[in-house]
């Protein structure tokens, strides 16, 4: 059977390459080669330390030995036309007769024909003769093509002989033939800049190319192609970047890395933890009449794909705001009545008991995980890089990482995650929006029936459900094949890294909370204009703090979605002592920072003095107790309210010490009002949950 010698084959008479030096092999002794060297010095080497050489190189081949198969390039052999390929395999079958005496498919022992036979025919002899035999077969061909074709095949191979038409060299850049290099440069150019511009047709491109050329070259200097060219050529560089269809796909594609890019990895829970806001897809009911998206920001733990909190808010989500997330984020997620049993934690995969050992909380919580973040990945937005967010991540001693400007790849986790909750929940939600007008209905908002609370109660049922679902992104090296859900991953990686969180306590939740710097006098602490006084504060009174930094003011820490009430800290046990609003029974219900700097600025439209406490408690209760439509520009306000009033309550701070309480100087007894309540996660409005 004729063929050629396998790839890679070292032979006696070989001459080869290596440390520098030439040698020829003289013998083979098991895996040792026996070389002479160019001065006629003999050595055995082992042919592995050989072949290891940087320099290794197989110069030529003895005179007995056959030249080496070069294997074809198969997947664009399979690219080729049926015929193309026979008809290189018609070649195949003379040259490698006129090479090695036998045609590819000659049996064992076949002897070679005498004009082909190597022993009695030169190369040269028997390429002339194949010639001859081909041409009496009707196949004119040349010697000087014959030899050409040969050459290729022992250059090449098989894809030697393939029809050159067939073959024929790329361009520079691939889909644009021979097209002049510098009208390509210029095209490209053209297309780049429609990135930023509202979307145009080809014709505008064609005309900024033009213009590109001139400008560069001169007029008349670079042949343009044909106009029917010129569209084709438009339409292949203009593959995968959209330039003339949806503006925003485009510029979201013009984010992306320019380059080869690493993602996010992280091994623990908590590692690191990426936050955003953005607007939600669906129309909520903010108030009486008021419909408008609600925005939502979210924090996602990359480890575990778990969504570690979400909070909606009307438009404007502030830095208090971001801050309050964290704060959720670092305590247990209460079960709630209504919810399936199969949502809580001690019916998940979740290492309840192990948990509920750390933290007894979790004993009724719902199957979350509490993940305290290492690291939090933040972009430019006012809201993360605000002094209250800053403050409180360094507070507990979380590190922030700033996603360079315009580049959504950073924070790509929580990018999808937002896509899921769009795609998962918000498209099953009464009001419904969809992700552009493109594809919006008639008239959302008519459809809109849910109100903010209720939407983020949904939403935080929605997300232990997100919990047990498998997520494509996280897989277990170990079971390549199976998916896992976060609760899952979450469960492997807290056995990997070997720790349990500690979920966040009340006075950690109060530091987190914004604090301005106030004295302690006889009516009390003052903060924007509002009146708070307690009997803790007796011993207060007209005190200096002893922070002669702060010109001995004490420090005072406020909810801006409930100002009903302040926490004062205490210089000598760093107790926290509640302060509650002396007006608040004018009120008799909690309120936010904005409803009370909307009503001054009611007064002031009024001509009246906004700085007047009873006359702003008489405008707040107005505000919060009027039914029907509200005035114009209070819309947006009493939704927020609404939202604030409504949101899951704090930890519970632990009972203050009776002693020390000043009995003799009680306050006076007032009308019973219900503040907020600082969050029990294991209460609902007060009651517990089981």
């Amino acid at each position: 059977m004729g063929e050629l010698a396998p790839r890679g084959v070292l032979r006696v008479g070989d001459r080869i390459r290596f440390d520098g030096r030439t040698k020829q092999i003289v013998g083979l002794e098991g895996t040792a080669l026996r070389l002479v060297g160019e001065e006629g010095d003999v050595s055995v080497l082992a042919a592995g330390h050989v072949m290891a050489a940087d320099d290794f190189e197989l110069l030529d081949r003895g005179p007995e030995a056959v030249p080496a198969v070069t294997l074809p390039p198969f997947a664009l052999m399979d690219a080729l036309p049926e015929a193309v390929v026979e008809q290189a395999r018609f070649w195949e079958r003379h040259v490698v007769e006129v090479v090695t005496g036998l045609p590819p498919d000659a049996e064992e022992g076949t002897p070679a024909r005498p004009e082909y036979d190597p022993a009695w025919r030169t190369l040269v002899e028997r390429e002339a003769a194949k010639v001859a035999e081909l041409a009496a077969a009707g196949q004119q061909i040349s010697r000087r093509t014959f030899l050409r074709m040969r050459q290729r095949y022992e250059a090449e191979g098989l894809w030697g002989l393939v029809d050159g038409r067939s073959r024929k060299p790329p361009a520079p850049v691939p889909g644009t033939g021979r097209v002049d290099e510098r009208v390509v440069a210029a095209v490209t150019e053209a297309l780049a800049g429609q990135t930023d511009l509202s979307t145009g047709d080809r014709k505008r491109v064609i005309m900024r190319t033009q213009q590109i050329l001139a400008d560069r070259h001169g007029e008349q200097e670079v042949k343009l192609p044909k106009r029917a060219t010129f569209y084709r050529l438009v339409n292949t560089l203009a593959k995968g970047n959209d330039p003339f269809g949806s503006a925003t796909v485009r510029r979201q594609r013009a984010l992306r890395p320019a380059g080869p890019f690493t993602p996010s990895m992280a091994a623990r829970p908590g590692e690191i933890v990426q936050v955003d806001s953005t607007r939600l897809d669906v129309m909520a009911v903010l108030d009486d009449g008021v419909v408008a998206r609600p925005e939502l920001t979210i924090a996602v733990d990359v480890t575990t794909r778990t969504i570690c909190a979400a909070l909606l808010r009307p438009a404007g989500t502030k830095g208090v705001d971001a801050a309050v997330l964290l704060a959720r984020m670092l305590v247990p997620e209460p079960m709630r009545p209504g919810w399936s049993q199969t949502l809580a934690m001690a019916d998940s995969i979740l290492p309840h008991e192990r948990l509920v050992a750390v933290d007894k909380r979790l004993e009724h919580a719902a199957a979350k995980p509490v993940i305290v973040p290492d690291t939090i990945v933040i972009d430019h937005g006012k809201v993360f890089v605000s002094k209250t967010f800053s403050s409180a991540c360094s507070l507990l001693g979380i590190s922030l990482q700033l996603a360079p400007p315009r580049t959504p790849t950073d924070k790509a986790i929580v990018e999808r995650t937002f896509t899921s909750i769009n795609s998962l929940f918000c498209q099953y939600v009464a009001g419904y929006t969809g992700s552009d007008v493109t594809r919006r209905g008639s008239d959302p908002a008519a459809e809109a029936v849910w109100t903010l609370a209720q939407l983020q109660d949904l939403l935080d049922e929605w997300i232990i459900c997100w919990q047990h679902r498998p997520h494509e992104g996280l897989r277990n090296p170990y079971m390549p094949g199976r998916t896992l859900s976060p609760n899952e991953s979450y469960a492997i990686a807290v056995a990997r890294a070997g720790y349990l969180p500690v979920a966040l306590s009340a006075e950690d939740y109060i530091e987190l909370l914004p604090v301005v710097w106030r004295a302690v006098n006889d009516y009390g602490v003052k903060v924007d204009y509002r009146t708070y006084d307690s009997p803790e504060l007796n011993r207060l009174r007209r005190q200096p703090s002893g922070v002669t930094a702060k010109q001995d003011l004490w420090e005072v820490h406020y909810d801006p979605y409930d100002v009903s009430r302040v926490w004062i800290r205490r210089s000598d046990t760093r107790r926290w002592i509640e302060a509650t609003w002396t007006h608040l029974p004018m009120v008799r219900a909690p309120f936010a920072d904005f409803t009370w700097r909307h009503a001054r600025q009611l007064l002031a439209d009024q001509g009246q003095d906004d700085t007047s406490e009873t006359a702003i408690a008489r405008v707040l209760a107005n505000l919060l107790h009027r039914s029907g439509k509200a005035p114009a520009g209070s819309e947006q306000v009493m939704a927020r309210t609404r939202a604030a009033l409504e949101t899951t309550s704090r930890p519970e701070l632990p009972p203050a010490p009776q002693a020390d309480i000043d009995d003799t100087e009680a306050a006076d007894e007032e009308m019973p009002v219900t503040p907020f309540g600082v969050f029990n996660p294991l209460e609902e409005e007060g009651r517990p949950l089981w």
